[in-house]
């Protein structure tokens, strides 16, 4: 029988794109024996070609990364390291993507700011198939906070250049209520088009 201090350690990659961030998981990593960090990706690109080779058995995945939203992201991942867990790592627990990055297949969401302890202990849980779904505290934004979960679906697609039918497709809605939709958030954003309700939800970290 393996003792604690035979165990093989837990692979962990990393998706971030803030080097504060991959800095600070390797220190954890050095100072944790239970833990190996086998890989860094600053996009979903990256993560993608590194991924497979990298074999981690959990995944810290930001929730906003330069070229894509971790709810597109994870189910990527699934189907390339279905063995791997996914944790979402970010700033903005708050974020209606939380919602929608754990229906994808995330097993639980970690705040930024948690104690260099508690993110061990959560890899360390993913690692046995724990799930954490709450998050510490943060301060909410008022545009994260205003918007709601459908809202926030209708917008993530309509950043990435779908139009009214095919999100009315994609999401099994009358292109009547995709627009009501559009209609609602750029109301609750100020805008008065759609490339500006992106660009004021990209300015609220909503994408």
């Amino acid at each position: 029988m393996k003792t604690a201090s035979t165990l093989a350690p837990i692979r962990l990659l990393v998706i971030d794109d803030h080097p504060v961030v991959r800095d600070g998981v390797a220190l954890l990593a050095a100072s944790n024996r239970r833990i190996e960090l086998v890989g860094y990706a600053p996009s979903g690109k990256a993560a993608l070609e590194l991924a497979e080779p990298a074999a981690p058995d959990v995944i810290l995945c930001d929730l906003r990364l330069p070229d894509m939203l971790a709810p597109e992201l994870i189910g990527m991942l699934r189907h390339c390291v279905p063995q791997a867990r996914i944790v979402i790592f970010t700033a903005y627990p708050d974020h209606p993507a939380v919602c929608a990055a754990l229906e994808a297949g995330a097993c639980g969401i970690v705040a930024k700011d948690a104690a260099r302890t508690d993110l061990a202990a959560v890899i360390v849980g993913a690692m046995h198939g724990e799930e954490f779904t709450g998050a510490q505290n943060s301060v909410p934004n008022r545009a994260r906070t205003m918007v709601g979960r459908r809202e926030y679906d209708v917008l993530r697609r309509v950043a990435i250049g779908e139009t009214n039918h095919e999100i009315a497709e994609a999401m099994n809605l009358s292109p009547n209520t995709v627009k009501a939709y559009l209609r609602n958030l750029m109301q609750k954003l100020d805008a008065r088009n759609r490339v500006e309700a992106i660009s004021r939800a990209r300015e609220a970290g909503l994408l």
